[in-house]
């Protein structure tokens, strides 16, 4: 059985989800891919990692940076979760390119190249928002190239962090 949980925030509702021990699923309400790593029965449940993770994001939507993790099972690909686990790297306050993090996994996996695009597939389907900072990843020119709650939501998370934006931004494909 899944469980979820409900959290609201400046930015609007936020559902979490999970196993009954670790985190699953973190969506603001109504996204793209919203709820796609639930399974079977579904119920609503106050559980210690709902505490913990209502705890990370009220130190996050204060401004700063929460300084931990709530336990997390990434219910995914393994390609997804080699990025996944990429995007968790990513330092509050800091972003990287797809293109950064597919030359990690081409250098992990002993290639020459991994597409960027593959790569923005898997960072679109991130399941854990926010706390695996899919946010906090940005095209190549400094361009922000979508987000799954939305490129207002997108700049509103980076500009929380102080990550300053370039003129152009933001764009959307």
């Amino acid at each position: 059985m899944d469980y979820i949980y409900h959290y609201q925030s400046f930015l609007g509702g936020i559902t979490m989800a999970s196993d009954g021990t670790h985190l699953i699923g973190l969506w603001f309400d109504g996204q793209k891919y919203f709820a796609d790593s639930l399974r079977g029965p579904i119920q609503e449940k106050s559980l210690p990692v709902f505490k913990d993770t209502c705890r990370w994001l009220d130190t996050y939507f204060s401004g700063k940076d929460p300084g931990f993790t709530p336990p997390l099972a990434m219910r995914t690909t393994p390609f997804r979760k080699q990025v996944w686990e990429i995007m968790l790297q990513i330092p509050y306050g800091r972003t990287l390119t797809y293109g950064e993090i597919a030359d990690k996994i081409a250098k992990k996996r002993g290639i020459k190249k991994m597409s960027a695009q593959a790569v923005g597939g898997a960072v679109g389907h991130n399941s854990i928002s926010l706390i695996i900072p899919c946010h906090r990843v940005i095209g190549s020119d400094g361009n922000l190239t979508g987000y799954a709650g939305g490129i207002k939501t997108k700049i509103k998370l980076l500009n929380l962090e102080g990550i300053q934006l370039k003129e152009s931004s933001p764009t959307s494909r």
